[in-house]
């Protein structure tokens, strides 16, 4: 069967994956940036780059001899060319092409959405269709409905903030930690999600979709009290020095909840709209254990399969790009040496 490297560097991981017949995972190495960009409470797109640049080669050769392979052992070079940050997908664009080129094999261009809505399917069954796929993450939220691999329409999205990066912000107004979905997770163990009445957003109409924005602001005045004064004399009574541990364990218990059953309650709308086989999920927040097990119940209401992927395959990594990539090539969807890097590329059309 072929073997496929796929790179990704859409954001802040470096990653390098060998897959071979687009589902069976010899090898995937993530290098993570956590450790450059913590201090900014976020990715700074600058910094990622140029740590791609220094990570991304080793991060392939390490990939390389976990799979106990060669380059020229390799028939495909899969990357990630969209969306994502500018700078940090030409460099895997770049290093995909030289590779490629070098070898004399074929590029496949990925788009990093679609590689999510194929990671349930690494090192395991296909997915079945018709499927329901929830994509969220640091930069993401949306639902998307697939008829087939290469086939996804977009049902609705957040209409402000993804996600994971309400998480994130969370995380830095709690002073948590980052990244800011563990972080969250971690302090929400010891608190009571009951505590503080934080609003569940709920889109109006017959639309479908999110929004974290409201959330935020919410949790701000929850945690900091509501301002008081006017222009530049506004002030918040009080600071996190302020709130106790117990407190700050219930705001952000309290937080989880309300983001999660925002996300789930879209879902479950979704679902009665339009039944499904398979209701499936990709992104990093993900990860969280109260969205799996939601989801999951989710799935059970309405008689669909969970289609989740293990926790390693949730965040960004290079196994997905690899996979999908690898059943491009087996129909035929290669890219050429003029395959762009391109920071917005939507996936799917907006049904109403």
């Amino acid at each position: 069967m072929p073997l496929i490297l796929g790179i990704e560097s859409s954001c802040d991981e470096s990653a390098a994956a060998i897959v071979d017949d687009s589902r069976s995972v010899l090898s995937s190495v993530v290098a993570t940036q956590h450790d450059l960009h913590e201090r900014f409470a976020g990715v700074v797109p600058e910094i990622a780059s140029r740590a791609h640049t220094e990570r991304l080669m080793p991060v392939i050769e390490e990939a390389l001899r976990e799979a106990d392979v060669t380059l020229k052992d390799i028939d495909a070079v899969a990357v990630g060319h969209a969306p994502g940050l500018i700078g940090s997908l030409l460099v895997g664009v770049s290093a995909a092409k030289a590779l490629a080129w070098s070898l004399g094999i074929p590029l496949v261009g990925v788009h990093h959405l679609l590689a999510h809505l194929h990671a349930p399917s690494l090192d395991n069954a296909p997915i079945d269709f018709p499927s329901l796929s929830l994509i969220a993450s640091g930069g993401h939220t949306a639902m998307y409905r697939q008829d087939a691999t290469m086939e996804a329409t977009l049902i609705g999205s957040t209409i402000d903030d993804a996600v994971g990066e309400a998480f994130d912000k969370a995380a830095t107004l709690l002073e948590a930690g980052y990244p800011g979905g563990p972080a969250i997770e971690k302090l929400a163990e010891a608190g009571d999600e009951k505590a503080v009445a934080l609003p569940i957003s709920r889109l109006r109409g017959n639309r479908f979709g999110f929004s974290f924005a409201g959330l935020k602001t919410a949790l701000l005045y929850a945690t900091r009290g509501n301002p008081v004064g006017r222009g530049r004399d506004s002030r918040f009574p009080r600071t996190l020095s302020d709130v106790t541990p117990s407190r700050r364990a219930d705001l952000a218990a309290s937080f989880q909840h309300a983001a999660i059953s925002a996300l789930v309650r879209g879902v479950d709308e979704a679902m009665q709209d339009a039944p499904v086989v398979s209701l499936c999920g990709g992104g990093g927040v993900l990860a969280n254990t109260m969205l799996r097990d939601r989801l999951g119940e989710c799935a059970s209401r309405h008689g669909a399969t969970l289609r989740i992927p293990p926790m390693r395959y949730c965040i960004d990594n290079a196994a997905m790009i690899a996979g999908l990539g690898g059943h491009m090539l087996a129909v035929g969807r290669t890219a050429s040496w003029d395959l762009q890097a391109t920071a917005k590329l939507p996936l799917g059309m907006q049904t109403s």
